[in-house]
């Protein structure tokens, strides 16, 4: 008997660690994405600055006392608690209204941004195409994958991408252990997983989203960059002028020359997250020095449909409404929103989506600090 149980022991440990080195088998293992993936995967360290940008705090919290949802009134803080929030903050005109951790987070725990992760991936080709290392948005992205000509991308430009109107055959199923998603995801071969990628429709015909664009995105940044990391590049052009007040991280597909996953897992801390808001608030400009382009920021968070884009996405950035506000997004829930209207920024950050839908809440918030003074 204890022979067949160390067997059966032995067994069980092999087949673990084959799992392990596989797609399909890290998907079993670590089966969905969950908000502690960055412990997870390699990842590059993102330094922060030596001097770190503070918001003003307010003495007394000015949030709606409560929110009503199907009729029924609830208390803000149990919403959020209920809903499975691991952060919330609320920041108008500089001054931090409202700040608060669940679930034994705190100000300095990290959560992975998931999708929002898109968002900062626009911005960095914003600002490579201010440094003139990428030409233009216009520019097809075989100029710089020139592996996809055999593929059919030659007329896929880094605009389609962006509004993610390409065309991409991408199943983009999270369930899917044999998803492309997956792939990308639980994969240690992103850069054959990105030249592999296949047209479904014609460019410029219509919206169809999918993390494999701003993946494609990633490769072009990357090559872009001669040499130079992503998360070097995040370092020195955003992290350390943004005065962010914690290190980061970027997951990467494997140890050793690893890609970064621009379609997700940039970990980091909220109040970090709310100086990206911040940035594109204040229309690239950060304290008098302009990081990215404003022209790059009105077009990224325009209305827009012409040649098959959807209005309510624009490089990258998700578009609540057609009044000006705009928003980051990640799959459990995670959110950067922002309202010029209202000089507003919100970060949610969150172990799932919850019960709820969190856009019409910030919608709905916007309108209330409308009021306020």
């Amino acid at each position: 008997m204890k022979l067949n149980l160390s067997y059966k022991l032995i067994i069980y440990i092999v087949l673990l660690q084959s799992l392990s080195s596989c797609k399909v088998g890290r998907f079993i293992v670590y089966n969905f994405a969950d908000i502690n993936d960055h412990k997870k995967f390699p990842s590059r360290s993102i330094e922060k600055d030596s001097i770190s940008f503070q918001f003003t705090e307010a003495k007394v919290s000015k949030i709606p006392d409560s929110v009503t949802v199907r009729k029924e009134k609830t208390s803000f803080k149990t919403y959020l608690e209920d809903n499975e929030t691991v952060a919330f903050l609320v920041i108008r005109n500089d001054t931090l209204l409202y700040e608060n951790y669940w679930y034994d987070y705190n100000r300095s725990s990290i959560v992975p941004s998931f999708s929002m992760a898109k968002s900062v991936t626009s911005i960095l080709i914003g600002i490579a195409i201010d440094e003139g290392l990428i030409t233009s948005v216009n520019e097809p992205v075989t100029n710089y994958i020139p592996e996809l000509k055999d593929n059919g991308f030659n007329e896929v430009s880094l605009e389609h991408l962006l509004q993610m109107t390409s065309g991409l055959k991408f199943n983009e199923g999270y369930y899917n252990p044999f998803g492309t998603v997956a792939t990308f995801y639980y994969g240690r071969r992103l850069r054959k997983a990105v030249e592999k990628l296949e047209l479904e429709n014609p460019p410029g015909v219509g919206f169809s989203y999918t993390s494999g664009e701003a993946q494609l995105l990633g490769l072009v940044l990357e090559r872009a960059l001669n040499g130079q990391t992503i998360s070097s590049y995040l370092e020195e052009k955003l992290w350390k002028p943004l005065q962010m007040e914690y290190d980061a991280s970027w997951s990467i597909d494997k140890k050793k020359n690893g890609l970064e996953k621009t379609f997700c897992c940039l970990n980091a801390r909220a109040r970090d997250f709310a100086k990206l808001g911040r940035l594109y608030l204040n229309k690239g400009n950060w304290n008098g020095q302009q990081i990215v382009s404003k022209a790059w920021v009105e077009r990224s968070t325009a209305i827009d449909t012409t040649n098959g884009s959807s209005w309510e996405y624009q490089y990258q950035w998700w578009i609540p409404t057609k009044t000006g506000d705009f928003m980051a997004e990640g799959i459990l829930g995670q959110y950067i929103y922002v309202d010029p209207k209202t000089n507003l920024i919100i970060v949610r950050l969150g172990k799932s989506n919850g019960d709820t839908n969190f856009e019409n809440l910030f919608i709905n918030m916007s309108s209330y600090y409308k009021t306020q003074n």
